[in-house]
Order: structure tokens, then sequence, then C-alpha cells
């Protein structure tokens, strides 16, 4: 039996991982590792998400119907129990599929689609959402003969949310601080279609370079990143009436670069196309991930637009010594110094035509 003490000492290190500088993949990794001193699951996926649409991807996973991934995630998105959108609606962080379920786990489409032949005995469910957004979720699978997680695991998972919800926000803030290089693609847009299985039926010529380039995946696994099937996921739970969240995710590569996928009907087939994303999508994210407060967030749409101080002051109907101070505590947050800076993180080019004016 796991003593106090020793998910003390978990907990404790846990902190220790959160203040250190790592990437997102690494810090899960790290977690991971900690949590299994102190509880018993045979399997875990962990994913990142957009933080306006719920919408997963970058999974931190182990688990072993992987050889089923497209299904494992359409299953997913199309189970009400546990969805994590639900959860965070109803401000739940951790949730047992047990619990949910009264032990009738049938009542999950997931568990009776993928998980029982797997011999899933239990779920625990962990959400990572704040007020600026939902920034993750967890579900640790127990199986074969051990007893479901019980109310002290379930308090210890809860404990340990909100500081992994801030850990998650925060690595994705510091993705902004890299300006990524400027890129050049020829040969139209990426789309790939999908069948109702979440297979890839085509794709356009630019497809398979695009994805190679930006999104590797390692030899064997599937032939679309898992963004792509979340995604489209996403577009099948909002037609089946299980979640209104729009197919929509922006995902961070690397050196500063963020995509957005998206996920359309188009016929009997799903589309779903990737791009570099716009400035304005970007600032959404900029501006949730470093926790800025609606005024602020509403000043970086202006300066983004080429607004200077005196027009902001107008149009926000505040005083410029209030405009300066609200860009104070932006560049605190954002860890800027200058306007230049800022755009740049922001918009993902060199903004010399900015000032360096505070």
């Amino acid at each position: 039996m796991v003593t106090a003490l020793t998910r003390t000492t978990v907990r404790d290190r846990i902190v220790t991982i959160v203040a250190a500088a790592s990437d997102a993949r690494t810090l899960r990794t790290d977690v991971l590792r900690e949590l299994h001193r102190v509880l018993d699951f045979d399997a875990h996926v962990w994913m990142l998400t957009d933080p306006v649409t719920f919408v997963g991807s970058d999974p931190h996973a182990d688990v072993p119907a992987f050889d089923q991934l497209p299904h494992l995630i359409k299953s997913k998105y199309l189970t009400r129990v546990n969805r994590w959108t639900d959860l965070a609606a109803r401000r739940v962080d951790v949730a047992s599929l047990v619990e949910a379920t009264g032990a009738d786990l049938t009542e999950s489409l997931l568990w009776k689609e993928v998980l029982q032949e797997h011999g899933v005995r239990d779920v625990a469910s962990i959400v990572m959402a704040d007020r600026y957004g939902c920034w993750g979720f967890l579900d640790l699978w127990r199986s074969g003969g051990s007893t479901p997680f019980d109310d002290h695991e379930l308090v210890f998972l809860r404990e340990l949310t909100p500081l992994l919800t801030h850990a998650l926000r925060l690595r994705q803030s510091v993705t902004f601080s890299t300006v990524p290089p400027a890129r050049r693609r020829a040969g139209g847009p990426v789309v790939l279609a999908l069948n109702e299985n979440l297979e890839v039926v085509s794709q356009t010529g630019a497809a398979e370079e695009w994805l190679r380039t930006l999104l590797p995946t390692d030899c064997g696994r599937p032939v679309a990143p898992a963004s792509v099937y979340n995604t489209a996921a996403q577009l099948l739970a909002f037609e089946h009436k299980v979640d209104s969240h729009e197919a929509r995710a922006r995902v961070h590569l690397a050196e500063g670069t963020w995509i957005t996928v998206r996920a359309a009907r188009m016929g009997s087939q799903i589309a779903v196309s990737l791009e570099v994303s716009s400035p304005e999508e970007r600032l959404e994210v900029f501006a949730l991930s470093h926790g800025m407060s609606v005024r602020e967030a509403e000043l970086l749409g202006m300066l983004a637009d080429g607004s200077d101080t005196k027009l902001i002051a107008q149009r926000m109907f505040l005083s410029e010594l209030t405009v300066q101070d609200h860009l104070k505590s932006i560049f605190t947050k954002s860890q800027t110094n200058n306007r230049r800076s800022l755009l740049a993180q922001i918009i993902g080019t060199r903004a010399d035509h900015e000032s360096n004016q505070k």
C-alpha cells in the first residue's frame, strides 16, 4: 500500500519537475514516471489541446491499442461519459470511469469499442483546464486484476491537477519566445481526405512532403499525425451532437511555428486541411497561454493591427497612461521589453516596422 508520505514525496518531486525548464513532452514524460511510483496504471494517453476548441494534438501515449489509433480516437470523441469537454464544463478535474458509470462500463462507447478488448477495468480521466482554456487531458488505464481507482488515488490526482495545468499552459506560452524561421512551400494546399472510420483515403500532392517535413512520424506509425485524426473525430462529434466545439486545432510544431488543422465535411468524406496559423490565430493562443486579461488581449489585437498608443486609448476609452500600464503588464507576462519583440512573437515574423517605444 502506498503511504501518504510516499505521495507527499512524489508530489514534491513533481513540483520540482514543473519548475524546471523543459518542453511539454519532457514534462509529461517526467511526471508520468513519478506517477508510476505511487499509482498502478497499465497504459496512458496524455494529449495537449487547443485552449479554445479543446481538440487534441501531440499525444504522449503508451497503449496496447496503438494499431487501432483512428478507431480509438473516434471512439474517444464520440463517448459522452467522462468526456474531457464535459468534465471541464462541470469543473470536474478528475473522474473515474467506474464511478461515473456506477460500475456499468458498457455505458462508455470507448470501453465497448476499444477498452474492453484490452481488459481495462477502470480509467482515471484528468482534465487540465483553467480560466484561460483547456491545455490537455490525461487518461490512465487500469487493466487486468487491478481494482478500480480509489478515493485516495483520485484525491491525489485532483491535488496535482492545478499544478499540471499551469505547467502545460506555461510550456505553450514559451513556444512563442522563438520567432519561427521563414518557410517557403510550393505545391498548393495541404489537404487529406478521410472516410468515416478516419482512414486516409486520399491527399493533395503537397501533403506528403509537407507532412514529412513538418510533422514527422516514426516508422510504422499511422500515415497522418494524431492532430488530423483528432480534428476529424471532433467533426464527427459535432455532427452527432456529442460536443459543440469547432473542429479546429492550433498545434505547435517547433521553433515557434504553429499550424492550424481544420476538418470539414466533403460529401461522404472528411477533408482535413493544414496550414501555418494566421497572426489572429496565433494571437489568441498567445494571449491565453500568457494569462492575459480580456483588456490586455483586446489591446494586443489593436497593437497587432498597427494602432499606436493614442489610437488604442481612443478606441478603448482609456487614458494613454492607462494604456502604458497595460503594456507594462503585457511585457512582464510575455517576458518582452518592447513592442517590436512582442509583435514578432504574436505575428510570428519580424515586425521591423514597429518602434521600440514601450
